[in-house]
C-alpha cells in the first residue's frame, strides 16, 4: 500500500465519526463535558435594575446638585426590595444588590454623602443611571448563550447555572481502549532484563485520551503471538470501546502481528503507512462499530501519532465543535535542511522575542525513540513534503503540544 498523504489520513480517520448519544448529567458534574444542544438563557439577568454600590436610591433630578438634602424612607438589601416609590425630596438606603426602588433612578455612593438621622446631603451631583445595573445587562431570557460542541470551562458552567440549568445535555464520553504489544515490554518499577525495555507509551497516551474527555480501559500488554493480540482485540470489542488504539506491532517484521489480527477480525482497513515522520506504519480501520488506529511502537511516534490522528477522532465523536488542532506562525530559530516525500514533524522549542515574534527551535536529535527530547519540547514544527532547506528566521508553521 503507497504511502497516504497525512491529510487524506487524517480525512480517513475522522470520515463518519459522528457524536456519540446525549445524555443528561448534573451541572457539578458537567465540567469539560461537550454540550449537545444550545444552551438558551431560561431567565432574564438581573431580573430587575440592580444597585452597583453601596449608598442611596434618589431621583437625579433631586440630588444634582452639590448640598442637596434628601429625606431618607426606607431600605433596600439585596433579596429585600422596597415595597414604596421614592418621590420628591426622598431617598432610599441601598446596599449594593439590591432591586433599584420605583422611582429612583440613580444611586449616590455612600462616600458622597452625609447622614445626619433621617436626612442626608449630597456631596456628589447624582447623574441618572449611575451606579445602577439595568436589568437585563448581563442576558435576557432566550438568548443562547453557550452553543452544541462547547466543551464546558469552568467559566461555563458558572453562567449555565446563572441561567437557572442544575443539568445539561452532554454527548457521552467516548470509551478509549489501549493496547500495547511486545515481549520486550516491562512495566515501570521492575528491573528490566537483557534486551527488555521500560513500557511507557500506555502513560502518555491513557492521559492524552483522558485530557480530551475520553474514558480509557487498559487493555495491557499482548505478547508478540497471534492468540495474544486477537485476545486483547476481542477485549476491547467486549469493553464497549468507541475507539481501540494498539501500540507497537504496526510494522512488517515476523512479530508485528497487530495488522494481521486485525485483518482474522475482520477490520476494514482505511490505510497503513502514512506519509509522515515520526510514525510512518500507522494503520486505521473499522470493526463493526469500533474505529481502531495502530500507532507505531516508538514511543516518540506513537506519541506524535496520537496527537495528530487520536485528539481529533475523540473530539469529533465527543461532539467538539473545534476539532482540528491549529497552526500557529512562528520564525525557525536555526537552520534546517531539505525535507524528503514525507511531512516531518520536529519536536521543537518555543521562544518569544520582545516584539511577540514566536521562534520555534528544533531539539538537536530527532530519533523517535528519545523521550527526553520530546518531553524539552512544546511544539511539533511542520515540514512539508518536500521543503526546501531554510535558515534561521524564515517563517514555519508549529503546533503546540498540550501543557
Amino acid at each position: 500500500m503507497a504511502l497516504m498523504p497525512v491529510s487524506d489520513a487524517l480525512a480517513a480517520v475522522l470520515a463518519g465519526a459522528e457524536p456519540l448519544a446525549e445524555e443528561m448529567v448534573a451541572l457539578d458534574a458537567a465540567f469539560h463535558r461537550v454540550l449537545a444542544r444550545d444552551v438558551a438563557a431560561l431567565r432574564t439577568q438581573p431580573p430587575e435594575a440592580m444597585s452597583a454600590m453601596d449608598g442611596y436610591a434618589v431621583r437625579a433630578a433631586d440630588a444634582g446638585a452639590i448640598d442637596s438634602q434628601l429625606t431618607v424612607i426606607g431600605e433596600v438589601a439585596a433579596g429585600r426590595p422596597f415595597a414604596g416609590t421614592v418621590g420628591a425630596g426622598e431617598a432610599v438606603r441601598i446596599f449594593t444588590g439590591g432591586v433599584v426602588p420605583n422611582g429612583a433612578d440613580a444611586v449616590v455612593i455612600q462616600e458622597d454623602t452625609v447622614a445626619d438621622g433621617k436626612r442626608i446631603t449630597i456631596k456628589e451631583a447624582a447623574i441618572p443611571g449611575r451606579h445602577i445595573r439595568p436589568a437585563g445587562v448581563d442576558f435576557s431570557e432566550g438568548a443562547v448563550l453557550l452553543r452544541k460542541g462547547t466543551r464546558l470551562t469552568e467559566r461555563d458552567l458558572a453562567l449555565a447555572a446563572a441561567m437557572n440549568y442544575p443539568q445539561l445535555a452532554v454527548c457521552r464520553r467516548p470509551k478509549v481502549a489501549i493496547l500495547a504489544t511486545g515481549n520486550e515490554l516491562v512495566m515501570p518499577g521492575t528491573t528490566p532484563g537483557r534486551g527488555q525495555i521500560v513500557y511507557s507509551n500506555g502513560y502518555a497516551l491513557h492521559a492524552l485520551a483522558r485530557s480530551e474527555g475520553a474514558d480509557t480501559i487498559d487493555l495491557g500488554i499482548a505478547a508478540d503471538t497471534l492468540e495474544a493480540t486477537t485476545a486483547g482485540i476481542r477485549r476491547a470489542r467486549e469493553s464497549g470501546a468507541d475507539i481501540l488504539v494498539t501500540t507497537g506491532g504496526a510494522s512488517v517484521g515476523d512479530h508485528d502481528l497487530v495488522q494481521q489480527a486485525l485483518r482474522d477480525e475482520g477490520i476494514s482497513m482505511a490505510f497503513w503507512k502514512i506519509a509522515m515522520r515520526p510514525g510512518k506504519p500507522m494503520m486505521h480501520g473499522r470493526l463493526g462499530a469500533m474505529r481502531v488506529i495502530g500507532l507505531p511502537g516508538n514511543p516518540v511516534s506513537s506519541y506524535v501519532c496520537a496527537f495528530l490522528f487520536m485528539v481529533p477522532l475523540i473530539r469529533a465523536v465527543s461532539g467538539r465543535s473545534v476539532i482540528h488542532h491549529r497552526h500557529e506562525r512562528a520564525v525557525l530559530g536555526r537552520d534546517v535542511g531539505a525535507n524528503d516525500m514525507r511531512a516531518d514533524y520536529l519536536r521543537a522549542r518555543l521562544e518569544q522575542r520582545d516584539d511577540g515574534t514566536l521562534v520555534a527551535v528544533p531539539v538537536n536529535h530527532q530519533d523517535s525513540s528519545l523521550l527526553a527530547n520530546l518531553a524539552a519540547a512544546q511544539a511539533l514544527l511542520v515540514r512539508a513534503p518536500f521543503a526546501p532547506k531554510a535558515g534561521a528566521g524564515s517563517p514555519c508553521e508549529v503546533l503546540r503540544l498540550p501543557v
